[in-house]
């Protein structure tokens, strides 16, 4: 927890993190947090956003490829981050999200980047089809929307020194299940979630 902690004060302290709720938020419940994915700052800063009692139930997601491929890393990932990994090139009939469903069965909230990688862009890309199987597979747990504001200015790709500049985390109200929705329009919904939070 101290490596947790340490890593949210050197980050206040260079971007500020500021967190604009979209109405008070019911911590009591198990979530899905899923956001734009700009740069290696957005799990902490997400995480520095939270209420401190929110931090610790929550598991963000990480690429196993880069979070894991050293032991530097991994010890940031695993103690700093409390992440679980996945592989981003998963191997033939390997589920990549089953270590997913494996801590949100256990009752964790998650945080997620439905993009799959980052993007150097303000707005996300077109979301791929993970986020939409964790709504199928768990309909009690509330999806929350999140916009990362200025972390791509901050430590843009291919960057791995922050600039000082002022990053704000919107969190949006849990997005409305829609019975016998389908996947594309689902995924529209939910990116469109996120956009709505940039304006």
């Amino acid at each position: 927890m101290w490596i947790s902690n340490a890593l949210i004060a050197v980050l206040r302290f260079l971007i500020g993190v500021t967190a604009r709720w979209e109405s008070p938020p019911d911590l009591s419940r198990q979530r899905i947090y899923f956001a734009n994915h700009t740069s290696h700052m957005d799990t902490l800063a997400i995480i520095a956003a939270l209420p401190p009692e929110a931090r610790v139930n929550v598991k963000p997601v990480a690429a196993a490829d880069y979070w894991g491929k050293n032991a530097f890393l991994r010890y940031v990932s695993q103690k700093g981050l409390n992440a679980v990994l996945i592989e981003r090139n998963p191997t033939a009939g390997q589920n990549v999200l089953e270590p997913i469903f494996d801590v949100v069965r256990a009752g964790h909230s998650i945080i997620i980047f439905p993009e799959g990688t980052r993007s150097s862009q303000p707005l996300p890309a077109a979301f791929k089809s993970g986020l939409f199987r964790l709504a199928e597979s768990f309909p009690e747990v509330d999806l929350v929307p999140i916009y990362l504001e200025n972390l791509h200015r901050s430590m843009p790709k291919g960057k791995h020194v922050p600039l000082p500049i002022i990053c704000t985390i919107r969190i949006g109200n849990p997005l409305p299940r829609i019975a016998s929705e389908d996947k594309q329009a689902f995924l529209e919904r939910a990116r469109d979630a996120i956009v709505r939070l940039s304006k």
